[in-house]
């Protein structure tokens, strides 16, 4: 009888503590649903997100025509003044913040920006790792070089010796790379001019919009020119990857357009708007 007894009693407490176990495996994966429903909430509502803090992060570099600082040092040019209208709209502030180029990726999902807006070239890779908005400047790559070299490289084939300075993580490194060229990647487009002006490269591969603004007779570079344009692109916002954020902008920049806000702050810049 005391045997039975003692069967029956290491029987109930090995059930006690099965359901006791249950309850905290319930209890634990109700939290766990919480947490993920919360993510999930978090990551679908990114608009919210800058909504709530007020601020507007936009990821640049010192980029003329797109993103530059004036005689106030403040931040001006197309893409500067386009992301102040879209901050406006929403009813955020906005705040520029100079990024590495090469980095725009780990910034934008480190929330460390919330945007890259700066004459960024839609391609394949970048649609892979970002929600980039629906295309709103043409620009294309230009091979620079000094004006005195020029008539003698006509051709991709006849550039074959030259080394080149390109931006790291740039569409302009992506052409050297594919003409299996010999190239230097640098900070930014800025510092790829400044090594063909100064004869440390042959030549740069930058964007159109770029060398329009700085190369060439009464600009900050005379004595360097366009050779040849090697590609046809399109500028477009990256945002967070499933960010709604990005259709907002898409909403706002057709209101832009309808109004003809962009557009005449496209011919103030001398820039060609996506058809």
């Amino acid at each position: 009888m005391k045997k039975t007894i003692s069967v029956l009693l290491a029987v109930l407490l090995v059930l006690g503590a099965v359901f006791a176990f249950a309850a905290c495996s319930d209890k634990t994966d109700e939290t766990t649903t919480a947490a993920n429903t919360e993510e999930t909430t978090a990551a679908e509502s990114d608009l919210q997100y800058i909504t709530d803090k007020g601020v507007l992060v936009v990821g640049i570099t010192e980029y003329p025509p797109m993103d530059y600082l004036d005689e106030n040092n403040e931040w001006t040019g197309f893409d500067a003044e386009y992301a102040k209208l879209v901050a406006e709209k929403i009813g955020v502030d906005v705040e520029f913040v100079e990024i590495t180029w090469s980095q725009k990726v780990f910034e934008l999902d480190a929330k460390k920006i919330d945007v890259v807006w700066n004459g960024m070239t839609i391609n394949d890779d970048l649609k892979k790792s970002m929600s980039i908005t629906d295309p709103y400047v043409k620009n294309a790559q230009v091979i620079v070089m000094a004006a005195d070299k020029a008539e003698q490289y006509k051709t991709i084939e006849s550039m074959a010796e030259l080394n080149f300075a390109v931006e790291e993580g740039s569409a302009g490194k992506d052409v050297a790379e594919e003409n299996s060229f010999s190239y230097t990647g640098l900070p930014t487009q800025a510092d790829a001019l400044l090594e063909v002006s100064t004869g440390k490269a042959d030549a740069c591969i930058i964007d159109l919009t770029m060398a329009d603004a700085t190369t060439g007779e009464g600009s900050s570079y005379e004595n360097l020119v366009q050779v040849m344009a090697v590609n046809e692109e399109e500028y477009g916002v990256g945002c967070r990857t499933g960010s709604d954020l990005c259709d907002k902008i898409n909403e706002i920049t057709d209101e832009l357009i309808a109004d003809g806000t962009l557009t005449a702050l496209a011919e103030k810049y001398e820039l060609t708007l996506v058809d």
